[in-house]
Order: structure tokens, then sequence, then C-alpha cells
């Protein structure tokens, strides 16, 4: 399958969730990078201000409030996309939340409520993109998570929906595929990201969310987002550590059971109790932060050698080149070693010489 997708410069890149965390870091970056931008959350307030930043440093924006959970407002925010910018070539379904509990203690409508903007705001999305990016190609974007392939305690809410969000996307992969569309589709993968998750996400645990080491930089999600813009990728996972973990879980999976049932401690801070919060999980929350109180990492060797391979490959040819290089020098030197390490006898004469010459 052949797809076409144009460099960021000359995209419109349509962004849910993009008030916050990796979404937000995905719109500054596309604009930066020459692309026009069209942002969807449901704060006014914030999307107001984004628009307005990128607006400030050289680019061009505008947005639409939305609750990508309803369907029609989902619908109204592609067209008005579509009226503003002449269509759009990239749309990226980055918009979610969460709930820091154990399932018996969350509430079904809580749950529903998870699946309405994970799961639901993604399918919504992909259907309002592949109905308008069927006739000029582009490129559709999904974000997951390391969770959409592994269990997880206390967030068991948000992974379940990370699941769906996964079958869905590699599901309608197969049919656009089938149907000979012109549309990439990518699944983004991020590990623990330094964004404001934790203190955004409803939270019944009674004490303080937090996330689990490794973490990395939203900007990462950020560049693995606009490289499949411009690069057709079936996946990325983003972070070394994360990919990590679903290998353990995938091929150890009853270790990993034994492992993850005591992951408690790595997403909660027991020496720190909190009140319950509702977070941004039926209402909008204070956007416009990229990062958290968590900061990440911002370099992973791992999604470089995703998005990056001729990088890779040309440091192992380095490598490799210098390895030959030192094992074929080695009898070389050897040699010149030989040939001036002189025998004890050959010492005593040259002292012998010198002693005759003075």
């Amino acid at each position: 399958m052949t797809y076409n997708l144009k460099d960021l410069s000359e995209q419109t890149l349509v962004i849910t969730g993009a008030t916050s965390g990796h979404g937000l870091a995905t719109a500054h970056q596309a604009a930066r990078a020459g692309a026009n931008v069209f942002l969807i959350a449901r704060n006014e307030d914030a999307l107001k201000s984004v628009c307005a930043e990128i607006e400030a440093d050289g680019g061009t924006a505008d947005y639409a409030v939305c609750d990508v959970g309803d369907e029609v407002a989902v619908e109204a925010a592609a067209e008005k996309a579509v009226q503003r910018f002449g269509g759009f070539d990239t749309w990226v379904n980055n918009a979610g939340v969460g709930i820091y509990g154990e399932l018996e203690a969350v509430s079904t409508e809580d749950h529903r409520r998870v699946f309405d903007t994970n799961y639901w705001g993604v399918v919504y999305g992909s259907i309002a993109a592949v109905k308008r990016l069927k006739s000029r190609g582009g490129a559709l974007i999904n974000v997951g998570s390391i969770n959409s392939d592994m269990a997880s305690p206390v967030l068991s809410a948000y992974t379940a929906s990370k699941h769906a969000v996964k079958g869905f996307t590699d599901s309608l992969r197969l049919e656009l595929m089938a149907d000979n569309s012109p549309i990439s589709v990518t699944l983004i993968k991020p590990s623990a990201i330094g964004t404001p998750f934790p203190v955004r996400a409803k939270n019944v645990t009674g004490y303080k969310p937090k996330l689990p080491q490794p973490i990395y930089a939203p900007e990462l999600v950020a560049d693995a987002i606009l490289h499949a813009a411009e690069h057709p990728r079936r996946s990325i996972t983003v972070g070394g550590g994360g990919r990590f973990q679903v290998f353990g879980a995938t091929v150890f999976p009853k270790i990993f059971d034994q492992i993850g049932s005591r992951m408690t401690g790595a997403l909660l801070d027991k020496t720190t109790h909190a009140p319950h919060s509702d977070g941004n999980l039926h209402q909008p929350g204070k956007d416009g932060k990229v990062e958290g109180e968590q900061k990440g990492r911002g370099f992973s060797a791992y999604t470089t050698a995703q998005t990056h391979p001729g990088l890779v490959l040309g440091g192992a040819a380095l490598l490799t080149v210098g390895a030959v290089a030192y094992l074929v020098g080695r009898p070389a030197r050897a040699l010149l070693h030989r040939k001036t390490h002189h025998s004890p006898l050959q010492r005593v004469r040259r002292s012998g010489e010198r002693l005759v010459r003075r």
C-alpha cells in the first residue's frame, strides 16, 4: 500500500485533547514546523489561549469546543476544520481521561465516562476523519498506551479503554487496507509520560496519584505523532521502559501478573493522603500545561530506533567499521611492538656499546 503523506509544512492537522500534555506539545511543535493546526478540546478559554500563543509565534491555528464523547459535536468540529482550512491531512485522536481507583470503587457512571472519551472519542474522530480523508489521503493517528498491551491495577478502567482503542485501530486499518484507501493508520503507545494526568484524573483511592518510573517527556510523544504524520507507521511505542514492560507481560504473563499485582505502590504515594477528586472526568479542568509535577526524560533510544532507523543503522555501521579497524590493526600493532621490543641480551649489548662510545 502506498501512502502519499505531505511534509508538515504543507499540512493541516486536527488534534483532539490539544490544550494539555502531549496534545498541547504536538500542537506547538506542528505549528512551529509550518503546519496549520485545528485544536479540539472542552475548555474554550484554554483553546483561545493556545491559539493566541501559536499565532504570536507566527503559526496558524483555530479551534472548536467539543466533547469528543459526543458524536454530533465531533462531526461538527470536523466540518468546521474543513470550512476553515479547506480540509485536513492528519487527524490525531489524543483526548483522554482516567480514574485512579480499584474497579469495585469505580462507579459504573464513571467507568462509562472513561470509555465515552477514550474509546468512543477515538471511534467518532476516526469515522469523521476517514470520511474526509478517503478522497485526498492522509494520516489517522490514534493515541493508545502501553496499557493497550498490558494490564494495570488502580488504572483498570483506563487500561480497558486503551485495550479497546488498540482493537478498534488495528481492525480499522485492515478494513482500509482491504478497501485500498490512501489513509495511513498509526497507533501511538506512550509509556508513563510526565503530563498533568495524575492531578487531572479522578481519584477515589485516598492517596496521591503518581506516575511509575521511568517517565518520559511529553515532547517525545509529540515527536512520534508528527513523525507518523509524515511517515506511515503501524505503531510507535514511546519509551523503552514501557516496551520492556509489555515484553514481560507478553512473554512471561504469569510472572508479570505477580509483579503487576504489586504495582499499586508505583502508582500511588501511600505516604501522602489525598481527598477524593473528580478531576476533569466530567468537566474540563485547568488546562494549558504540557508538563506535570513529575518531569520526564527527554530521550528514548528505543523510540529513536523506531522513528529514525537510518540513524541507528548508521551508528551501527560506524561501530562495525570501528571494531573491524581495531581488530585489523591489532596484528600490525603487535608486530610493531615486537620489532621495538629487545631481549635482555640485546639491551646489555646496547648498553655496552654506549659505554664504549663514552
